[in-house]
């Protein structure tokens, strides 16, 4: 042990988050489609192994059974944890499956993207871990749905305001019902290729995104 380094603390929260991290990476990978007997709340991660040019270098370390880099991470919290207090319960409900619905149809209606080139893996947590889990498998992983192309996780605003625009996702994989409400904020699909480009080749990313505000809320 090095001297004068801190003791291990278990409860550290930076500990926790890799915990509830590890504990994710543990469970079983399945099809969006075999999660109909999901139960819970808790953080998820989606994985795509697909064709997509623009999504090879994260497709390829997903093939074969690998699954080692997600695409997007999340959480679903109980019903009614945005309003506060502590849930007796999160095993029941239907947080996790709903969540995870409402992704497959913004899959299934993107016209350049298959539902069945995705798998996930999902984790029932305590509501007081979900928030800190999320985070650290966004730190860990550095989606690029989460960190590089935003909009996935959006839902639909209802009626439009007039700063809401199509996210990047939405300008890259059109389809999605509610955003052909949204105007087009000036972005092409090449413009947020570009952006991806240089996140796999380690160069800055610039903003793509500065006439749009939140085009919904995101993960519960």
């Amino acid at each position: 042990m090095t001297q004068g380094a801190s003791p291990y603390n278990p409860l550290d929260k930076m500990n926790l988050g890799k915990s509830v991290a590890q504990a994710l990476l543990e469970q079983a990978v399945v099809k969006p489609s075999d999660t109909g007997e999901l139960r819970g709340a808790g953080v998820y991660a989606i994985y795509y192994a697909g064709p997509f040019p623009a999504y090879q270098p994260v497709a390829a370390q997903n093939r074969n059974g690998e699954f080692g880099q997600p695409i997007y991470v999340g959480k679903a919290i109980p019903k009614g944890g945005r309003k506060g207090g502590i849930a007796a319960d999160v095993s029941k409900g239907t947080a996790l499956r709903d969540r995870l619905r409402q992704h497959a149809a913004s899959i299934e209606q993107a016209t350049n993207l298959e539902l069945g080139d995705f798998h996930c893996r999902c984790l029932v947590v305590d509501d007081i871990w979900i928030p800190l889990g999320e985070n650290m498998l966004i730190e860990i992983f550095r989606p690029i749905w989460n960190v590089v192309i935003d909009g996935f996780g959006n839902k639909d605003p209802g009626n439009r305001r007039a700063t809401q625009y199509r996210s990047p996702w939405d300008v890259l994989h059109p389809g999605r019902l509610f955003a052909e409400k949204l105007a087009d904020g000036g972005i092409a699909p090449e413009d947020v290729v570009r952006k991806l480009e240089n996140h796999f080749a380690g160069l800055p990313v610039a903003a793509i995104r500065e006439r749009n505000d939140e085009d919904g809320d995101e993960d519960d």
